[in-house]
């Protein structure tokens, strides 16, 4: 273990084997900072934050700090990062409120670029990229693998499916599908990720078969809900397509992200 001296490490705080805490770092008590966590430099780490074994984090992070929300008035929540995570300088991440569930969570092996904001009760997957700036809301739940560039917004209470691509300064007032790709302002969706799915090396089958459901998912004829159950029939059997068919069936009355018409 290695604390610079002049960091500042709280008493009640648990650190795990190989942590290094560099300048001006401050630790809170209630902190946990698991094996081989590394803090670079000016990082506050604030409440019941939890850090997966060897996250790194970068000068001027914030994590842990209160909810921003008015009805917040304190007590036990949670902020818990996953392992191998790199958050870079001036990322912000908030623990949970008692009317969200009360954790924040932040799965493995993501990425967090300058600037990005993780709002209360957010739920994070694994393996997730914030480009510069990205924020997300309150309530947000973000799907693993999933890439929200540059700047984009998006509003509290939505949804971002797995593998999906947000574009750089998309305001995002919609649940968008797994595998799809939304940009604008307001966003809608411009097709599938299919750059995304081959370089997860994604079969080229599964990806014909995604095309497929997309094609019959947005075309004019029938109700919404009639097309559903049209690609359910034809479509259905391939995992990825069932995702989607998942993801839209927890919608319920949440509205779903469609192309531009």
């Amino acid at each position: 273990m290695s604390i610079h001296p002049t960091a500042c490490v709280e008493d009640g705080a648990e650190l795990g084997e190989g942590v290094d805490i560099g300048p001006m770092c401050h630790v809170g008590a209630q902190a946990r900072l698991q094996d081989g966590v590394t803090l670079k430099s000016h990082v506050v780490v604030m409440g019941a934050t939890e850090i997966g074994p060897r996250t790194t984090v970068y000068p001027f992070t914030v994590l842990g700090g209160p909810p921003q929300h008015l009805g917040f008035k304190g007590g036990d929540t949670q902020l818990v990062i996953g392992a191998d995570v790199v958050i870079r300088e001036h990322v912000t991440m908030n623990p949970g409120t008692h009317d969200g569930g009360g954790v924040t969570r932040v799965g493995d092996r993501g990425y967090f670029m300058i600037g990005a904001h993780i709002a209360h009760d957010c739920q994070v997957g694994d393996e997730v990229i914030f480009a510069n700036n990205a924020t997300i809301g309150g309530h947000v739940c973000v799907g693993e693998g999933a890439f929200l560039g540059g700047l984009c917004a998006i509003h509290q209470n939505r949804r971002i499916g797995a593998f999906a691509f947000v574009g750089g300064c998309a305001a995002i007032m919609g649940d968008v599908i797994p595998y799809a790709t939304a940009f604008g302002n307001h966003a809608s969706l411009e097709g599938l990720n299919i750059i995304g799915m081959k370089r997860r090396g994604m079969k080229r089958e599964v990806i014909h078969a995604l095309r497929g459901a997309y094609r019959l998912l947005f075309v004019k004829e029938g109700t919404f809900k009639e097309r559903v159950e049209r690609v359910r029939e034809q479509y259905g059997a391939v995992e990825e397509v069932g995702r989607i068919l998942d993801f839209i069936d927890a919608a319920g009355k949440r509205p779903i992200l469609t192309p531009a018409r």
